[in-house]
């Protein structure tokens, strides 16, 4: 489930609103799962499907690479250059069934079924192939297209009842024409797609009878970014308290109805089967941006609204009732799945098997390496695919691509990011002074080559990397944060004190910063009024700056 925060579902699952989410908690295991950077979906999920870091799979953004920075190309099944779970188990003579994964198109060759992660996309077309056709290419085998095409909701199936339960529009607004950057008609999308791809699996499931059967759903993600920033609001005004009226439910209904999909899981399993759920890492919802004016097209700022932490559960057969999970890791998934299958981790799979979690499984001894040969049946995509200009218009609608330099900027930073995630700062700084040869006036490239320098004890050039980011963004928080852990290993702790208030003043949500000025000096304020006048100045710019965010500018 794409982006479902830990700490949505403990305060929904508290309230009862999630009673399928209790019970891995309950009856089997359950905790946070730490993602490293690049916090993209692609990136991630194919990480949890092979247990290796990005590095090493070859899936480091959501555009295929080498094919030019204004390629309307997504990530392809042939970008990755190691066996994933489904090869893994179908080789070893595992029956498979794979539904919705991040970049499974072009499908391989399995024993059983994959159903990649293009063939909702394919639905959205009102000319041209449609049908059984339109999906032979998008799922394997192609002979599958027959049964899966009946259970592929388009947006336009999904009229005034469903969309009653998630948002409140009049009738009429259902007719407009489909548009991603239309929020509407990417909501009716999004949960056309989890509708999709949750029937395909549980039809799968209850047919097939598979070893193994993986389903992604992207709409707790969507749903996130469209109306996240509404999530729990209170006293919202004006354009805010508009949007809140008809779209503010939204996300926490889509976490139900992600509650009643993995209820539904449950049931269907039996007693001989393990539930997996996860999510590839958290999302900052309810939190209002200082300019609210930027939300007013319900668009979240791409991945920057994600958080490290997702959650990991397990429930059913060989799992231990009420374990708590602690320090699990995305390359722990894959060594953790293939134990409960029987088979073994591999010694270039760096996570570890969860044995905490586990009860009368015995993960077998590992092997070396299950790349010999290449991945079978992969074949390069045609270019110009027609399903690409539909990816790469969903992408752009929520903020993760875009035509502004500050986006274009950050997806061409996602491969670097994957060194700095790896711990190859030498790689890393090289590759950041390369991009700011190209890019100069970019502060974010300044920023995060100060963090490679950092970590290389770089400190005086750390340094002049973080002022080049503050010289080009002044309102830099994370520039003025980064600059406070520089100075403060550099024994100059008045600045460093400096830089944290600057930080915190910038981003009151940050609070690492206020953590920091709380050991240096005793207290979290970033300002301490020491005269009544003071004092009754800085409430009123707290009551200005609240009624602001909340919508209110008069």
């Amino acid at each position: 489930l794409d982006g479902l925060d830990p700490r949505v579902v403990e305060l929904l699952a508290a309230e009862g609103r999630l009673p399928s989410f209790a019970r891995p908690q309950a009856e089997g295991a359950f905790g946070p799962l730490q993602a490293d950077l690049p916090l993209v979906s692609p990136v991630l999920w194919t990480t949890i499907a092979t247990g290796r870091r990005p590095a090493d799979h070859g899936i480091t953004s959501f555009k295929a690479t080498g094919v030019g920075d204004d390629a309307k190309q997504p990530v392809t099944s042939t970008m990755r250059r190691v066996r994933a779970l489904w090869s893994i188990a179908s080789e070893a003579g595992r029956r498979v069934a794979v539904v919705g994964w991040w970049a499974t198109w072009p499908p391989e060759p399995v024993t059983g079924a994959v159903i990649s992660d293009r063939t909702c996309y394919h639905l959205l077309f009102e000319k041209g192939q449609q049908g059984q056709e339109a999906i032979r290419d998008a799922v394997y085998p192609p002979a599958l297209a027959e049964r899966v095409a009946p259970l592929i909701r388009r947006p336009t199936d999904i009229g005034v009842e469903a969309t009653a339960r998630f948002v409140a529009v009049p009738p009429e607004e259902l007719a407009r024409p489909f548009d991603f950057a239309d929020d509407l008609s990417h909501f009716r999308w999004a949960l056309a797609s989890a509708q999709s791809y949750a029937a395909i699996g549980e039809e799968l499931w209850s047919t097939e009878h598979p070893d193994l059967l993986m389903v992604y759903i992207e709409a707790t993600d969507s749903t996130s970014h469209l109306f996240g920033h509404l999530f729990r609001g209170e006293e919202l005004r004006g354009e805010l308290a508009e949007q809140q009226a008809r779209y503010g439910r939204a996300v926490e209904e889509m976490y139900v109805w992600a509650d009643e999909l993995l209820g539904r899981l449950m049931a269907a399993a039996g007693d001989d089967t393990t539930l997996v759920v996860l999510s590839d890492h958290g999302f900052k919802v309810g939190a209002l941006h200082g300019d609210p004016s930027v939300t007013r097209d319900m668009r979240r700022v791409s991945t920057r609204a994600h958080e490290t932490f997702g959650i990991v559960g397990l429930w059913g057969r060989g799992v231990r009732a009420g374990a708590t999970l602690s320090g699990a890791t995305q390359l722990d998934v894959t060594p953790t799945v293939l134990a409960l299958l029987g088979l073994p981790a591999a010694e270039d799979m760096p996570g570890r098997v969860l044995v905490g979690a586990l009860e009368g499984v015995a993960p077998p001894l590992r092997i070396a390496s299950y790349e010999q040969g290449p991945v079978a049946g992969q074949q390069a995509p045609a270019p110009g695919e027609a399903a690409d200009e539909q990816v790469i218009a969903h992408l752009e609608a929520l903020g993760y691509l875009g035509e502004n330099d500050e986006e274009v900027s950050l997806q061409r930073q996602a491969d670097v990011d994957v060194l700095l995630a790896a711990g190859r700062f030498e790689e890393a700084a090289d590759a950041y002074r390369s991009l700011i040869e190209r890019s100069p006036d970019d502060p974010a490239l300044h920023l995060n080559l100060s963090y490679a320098l950092e970590h290389l004890d770089r400190l005086d050039e750390a340094l002049v990397s973080l002022d080049r980011a503050l010289e080009l963004e002044p309102d830099l928080a994370l520039a003025h944060y980064n600059r406070g852990v520089v100075l403060e290993r550099l024994g100059d702790r008045e600045r460093a004190i400096a830089a944290f208030r600057a930080a915190a003043q910038n981003d009151d949500t940050l609070t690492s910063a206020r953590t920091a000025l709380q050991r240096l000096t005793g207290s979290p304020l970033v300002y301490a009024p020491t005269t009544e006048q003071q004092a009754r100045a800085a409430a009123l710019a707290a009551e200005a700056s609240g009624e602001a965010r909340r919508g209110d500018y008069r």
